[in-house]
Protein backbone atom coordinates (compact mmCIF):
# COMPACT_ATOMS: atom_id res chain seq x y z
CA UNK A 1 0.00 0.00 0.00
CA UNK A 2 1.68 3.69 -1.24
CA UNK A 3 1.91 5.84 1.60
CA UNK A 4 0.02 8.71 2.18
CA UNK A 5 1.54 12.00 1.41
CA UNK A 6 2.28 14.07 4.29
CA UNK A 7 0.36 17.61 4.51
CA UNK A 8 2.62 20.53 3.89
CA UNK A 9 2.87 23.10 6.48
CA UNK A 10 2.10 27.09 4.33
CA UNK A 11 3.55 28.46 7.75
CA UNK A 12 6.96 25.60 7.40
CA UNK A 13 6.32 25.00 11.06
CA UNK A 14 5.73 21.37 12.38
CA UNK A 15 5.44 19.20 15.28
CA UNK A 16 7.45 16.25 14.46
CA UNK A 17 7.58 12.94 16.45
CA UNK A 18 10.62 10.42 15.86
CA UNK A 19 10.89 7.04 17.77
CA UNK A 20 13.16 4.09 18.25
CA UNK A 21 12.47 1.00 16.16
CA UNK A 22 9.67 -1.25 18.26
CA UNK A 23 9.40 1.33 20.45
CA UNK A 24 13.33 0.45 21.94
CA UNK A 25 15.07 2.78 24.16
CA UNK A 26 17.09 5.72 22.44
CA UNK A 27 18.41 7.29 25.34
CA UNK A 28 20.52 5.62 27.85
CA UNK A 29 23.17 7.84 29.33
CA UNK A 30 23.68 11.52 29.39
CA UNK A 31 26.50 11.40 26.41
CA UNK A 32 23.59 9.74 24.31
CA UNK A 33 21.28 12.98 25.23
CA UNK A 34 23.96 15.12 24.96
CA UNK A 35 24.76 13.97 21.46
CA UNK A 36 21.70 14.35 20.03
CA UNK A 37 21.03 17.85 20.95
CA UNK A 38 24.30 18.80 19.51
CA UNK A 39 23.35 17.14 15.85
CA UNK A 40 20.06 19.59 16.52
CA UNK A 41 21.97 22.72 16.89
CA UNK A 42 24.67 21.04 14.35
CA UNK A 43 21.55 20.61 11.63
CA UNK A 44 20.36 23.74 12.16
CA UNK A 45 23.14 25.54 10.08
CA UNK A 46 23.35 22.50 7.39
CA UNK A 47 19.83 22.42 6.89
CA UNK A 48 18.44 26.00 7.80
CA UNK A 49 15.58 25.26 10.16
CA UNK A 50 14.65 27.04 12.87
CA UNK A 51 14.40 24.63 16.18
CA UNK A 52 11.58 26.40 18.65
CA UNK A 53 11.57 23.51 21.26
CA UNK A 54 12.44 19.75 21.39
CA UNK A 55 12.18 17.28 23.82
CA UNK A 56 14.32 13.63 24.54
CA UNK A 57 12.26 11.47 25.57
CA UNK A 58 13.34 7.80 26.76
CA UNK A 59 12.09 6.18 23.19
CA UNK A 60 11.10 9.20 21.26
CA UNK A 61 12.03 12.31 20.62
CA UNK A 62 9.62 15.76 19.97
CA UNK A 63 10.58 18.94 17.76
CA UNK A 64 8.98 21.94 17.52
CA UNK A 65 10.47 23.16 14.24
CA UNK A 66 10.03 25.76 10.69
CA UNK A 67 11.57 24.62 7.66
CA UNK A 68 13.26 27.04 5.48
CA UNK A 69 16.19 25.62 3.34
CA UNK A 70 16.10 21.68 3.10
CA UNK A 71 12.53 19.70 3.26
CA UNK A 72 11.72 18.20 6.57
CA UNK A 73 12.06 14.81 5.02
CA UNK A 74 15.97 15.51 4.15
CA UNK A 75 16.22 17.17 7.45
CA UNK A 76 15.20 14.36 9.45
CA UNK A 77 17.00 11.85 7.46
CA UNK A 78 20.04 13.80 7.83
CA UNK A 79 19.15 14.10 12.29
CA UNK A 80 18.27 10.60 12.88
CA UNK A 81 21.34 8.83 10.38
CA UNK A 82 24.16 11.04 11.91
CA UNK A 83 22.54 9.88 15.52
CA UNK A 84 22.15 6.36 14.81
CA UNK A 85 25.83 6.02 13.23
CA UNK A 86 27.21 7.42 16.24
CA UNK A 87 24.58 5.28 18.39
CA UNK A 88 25.27 1.85 16.92
CA UNK A 89 29.14 2.63 16.97
CA UNK A 90 28.69 3.49 20.74
CA UNK A 91 26.47 0.13 21.57
CA UNK A 92 27.93 -2.07 19.22
CA UNK A 93 25.19 -2.24 17.40
CA UNK A 94 23.83 -2.71 13.76
CA UNK A 95 20.63 -1.86 11.80
CA UNK A 96 17.90 0.71 12.12
CA UNK A 97 17.41 2.84 15.55
CA UNK A 98 14.47 4.81 14.48
CA UNK A 99 11.14 3.97 13.26
CA UNK A 100 11.41 4.38 9.42
CA UNK A 101 8.83 6.90 9.22
CA UNK A 102 8.68 9.86 11.76
CA UNK A 103 5.75 11.41 11.92
CA UNK A 104 4.26 15.24 11.68
CA UNK A 105 1.85 17.56 11.97
CA UNK A 106 1.40 20.84 10.41
CA UNK A 107 1.47 24.22 12.74
CA UNK A 108 -1.11 26.47 11.12
CA UNK A 109 -2.17 29.34 13.68
CA UNK A 110 -0.25 31.02 16.53
CA UNK A 111 -2.21 29.30 19.08
CA UNK A 112 -2.14 26.30 17.91
CA UNK A 113 1.48 26.59 18.13
CA UNK A 114 1.80 27.81 21.03
CA UNK A 115 -0.48 24.78 22.74
CA UNK A 116 2.08 22.54 20.73
CA UNK A 117 4.85 24.07 22.78
CA UNK A 118 3.39 23.64 25.92
CA UNK A 119 2.51 20.24 24.64
CA UNK A 120 5.88 19.41 24.35
CA UNK A 121 7.13 21.03 27.12
CA UNK A 122 5.09 19.17 29.26
CA UNK A 123 5.70 16.11 27.95
CA UNK A 124 7.85 14.93 30.90
CA UNK A 125 5.69 16.16 33.50
CA UNK A 126 2.61 14.23 31.91
CA UNK A 127 5.21 10.82 32.36
CA UNK A 128 5.95 12.05 35.59
CA UNK A 129 9.30 12.43 35.07
CA UNK A 130 9.32 15.27 36.82
CA UNK A 131 7.02 18.26 38.60
CA UNK A 132 7.84 21.63 36.25
CA UNK A 133 9.02 21.64 32.68
CA UNK A 134 12.16 23.27 33.78
CA UNK A 135 13.35 20.69 35.75
CA UNK A 136 13.80 18.27 33.10
CA UNK A 137 16.78 18.46 31.75
CA UNK A 138 16.86 17.31 27.77
CA UNK A 139 14.34 19.72 26.86
CA UNK A 140 14.60 23.17 25.70
CA UNK A 141 12.05 24.18 28.60
CA UNK A 142 14.62 26.06 30.72
CA UNK A 143 15.27 28.17 27.75
CA UNK A 144 12.34 29.53 28.21
CA UNK A 145 11.52 29.37 31.52
CA UNK A 146 15.37 29.97 32.87
CA UNK A 147 16.82 32.25 30.84
CA UNK A 148 19.28 29.50 29.82
CA UNK A 149 21.35 29.78 26.60
CA UNK A 150 20.91 26.97 24.25
CA UNK A 151 20.43 25.89 20.44
CA UNK A 152 16.37 26.85 20.98
CA UNK A 153 14.83 29.87 18.96
CA UNK A 154 13.23 31.32 21.72
CA UNK A 155 12.81 35.05 20.15
CA UNK A 156 10.25 34.07 17.57
CA UNK A 157 8.31 32.53 20.38
CA UNK A 158 8.57 36.07 22.90
CA UNK A 159 7.09 37.97 19.65
CA UNK A 160 4.55 36.30 20.12
CA UNK A 161 3.88 36.42 24.11
CA UNK A 162 5.73 38.02 26.66
CA UNK A 163 7.64 35.66 29.02
CA UNK A 164 5.52 36.01 32.15
CA UNK A 165 2.57 35.19 30.24
CA UNK A 166 4.19 31.87 28.63
CA UNK A 167 5.65 31.00 32.26
CA UNK A 168 1.77 30.97 33.10
CA UNK A 169 0.31 29.25 30.57
CA UNK A 170 2.68 26.46 30.48
CA UNK A 171 2.76 25.86 34.40
CA UNK A 172 -1.46 25.20 33.62
CA UNK A 173 -1.93 21.73 33.50
CA UNK A 174 -4.26 20.50 30.34
CA UNK A 175 -5.82 17.92 28.02
CA UNK A 176 -4.12 19.19 25.14
CA UNK A 177 -3.88 16.35 22.01
CA UNK A 178 -0.90 16.32 19.75
CA UNK A 179 1.20 13.46 18.14
CA UNK A 180 1.07 10.89 20.94
CA UNK A 181 2.95 7.60 22.04
CA UNK A 182 0.77 4.54 22.07
CA UNK A 183 2.25 1.83 24.32
CA UNK A 184 -0.29 -1.14 24.40
CA UNK A 185 0.92 -3.34 26.73
CA UNK A 186 1.82 -2.48 30.40
CA UNK A 187 5.28 -3.70 32.07
CA UNK A 188 5.32 -5.57 35.34
CA UNK A 189 8.91 -3.64 36.25
CA UNK A 190 9.44 0.19 35.70
CA UNK A 191 12.01 0.69 32.24
CA UNK A 192 14.57 2.00 35.01
CA UNK A 193 14.79 -0.88 37.16
CA UNK A 194 14.65 -3.07 33.85
CA UNK A 195 17.75 -0.97 32.86
CA UNK A 196 20.08 -1.86 36.00
CA UNK A 197 19.15 -5.26 35.45
CA UNK A 198 20.24 -5.75 32.14
CA UNK A 199 23.18 -3.49 32.96
CA UNK A 200 24.56 -5.51 35.65
CA UNK A 201 23.62 -8.90 33.91
CA UNK A 202 25.36 -7.73 29.94
CA UNK A 203 27.44 -4.73 31.04
CA UNK A 204 25.65 -3.09 28.21
CA UNK A 205 22.47 -1.93 26.88
CA UNK A 206 22.91 -3.70 23.60
CA UNK A 207 24.35 -6.99 23.92
CA UNK A 208 26.09 -9.22 21.10
CA UNK A 209 23.61 -11.11 19.71
CA UNK A 210 26.22 -13.84 17.94
CA UNK A 211 25.57 -16.50 15.20
CA UNK A 212 22.71 -19.13 16.67
CA UNK A 213 25.63 -21.90 17.79
CA UNK A 214 27.29 -19.33 19.95
CA UNK A 215 23.93 -17.97 22.09
CA UNK A 216 24.22 -20.31 25.05
CA UNK A 217 25.54 -17.90 27.56
CA UNK A 218 23.20 -14.50 25.47
CA UNK A 219 20.15 -17.33 26.36
CA UNK A 220 21.22 -18.00 30.14
CA UNK A 221 21.11 -14.27 30.80
CA UNK A 222 17.85 -14.07 28.81
CA UNK A 223 15.98 -16.79 31.07
CA UNK A 224 17.40 -15.19 33.82
CA UNK A 225 16.02 -11.79 33.18
CA UNK A 226 12.61 -12.64 32.24
CA UNK A 227 13.04 -15.08 35.43
CA UNK A 228 13.20 -11.82 37.51
CA UNK A 229 10.33 -10.06 36.01
CA UNK A 230 11.03 -8.61 33.03
CA UNK A 231 8.58 -9.04 29.91
CA UNK A 232 9.74 -9.98 27.09
CA UNK A 233 8.45 -6.94 24.91
CA UNK A 234 10.33 -4.85 27.49
CA UNK A 235 13.45 -6.60 27.34
CA UNK A 236 13.28 -6.55 23.28
CA UNK A 237 12.69 -2.70 23.74
CA UNK A 238 15.24 -1.64 25.85
CA UNK A 239 18.00 -3.86 24.00
CA UNK A 240 17.10 -4.42 20.73
CA UNK A 241 17.19 -8.23 21.56
CA UNK A 242 14.58 -9.55 18.32
CA UNK A 243 11.59 -10.67 20.24
CA UNK A 244 11.43 -14.39 18.16
CA UNK A 245 15.09 -14.68 19.50
CA UNK A 246 13.85 -13.71 23.34
CA UNK A 247 11.50 -16.42 22.89
CA UNK A 248 13.92 -19.06 21.19
CA UNK A 249 15.84 -18.51 24.28
CA UNK A 250 12.96 -19.56 26.42
CA UNK A 251 12.03 -22.96 24.75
Amino acid sequence: MARTARKLSESGIYHVMMRGINRQQIFFEESDYAYFIRLLGKYKSVSGYELFAYCLMGNHVHLLIRVRKEPLSVIMKRIGGAFAYWYNGKYERTGHLFQDRFKSEVIDSERYFIAALRYILRNPVKAGMCKRPEDYKYSSGREYLCDWDGITDTDFVFSLIEAAALEEFIAVSNDDQFLEIEEKAPVRLTDNKARAMILDEFGTFSPTVGKPGERHDLYFSIRKLIRNGISIRQLSRLTGIPKKLIENALK
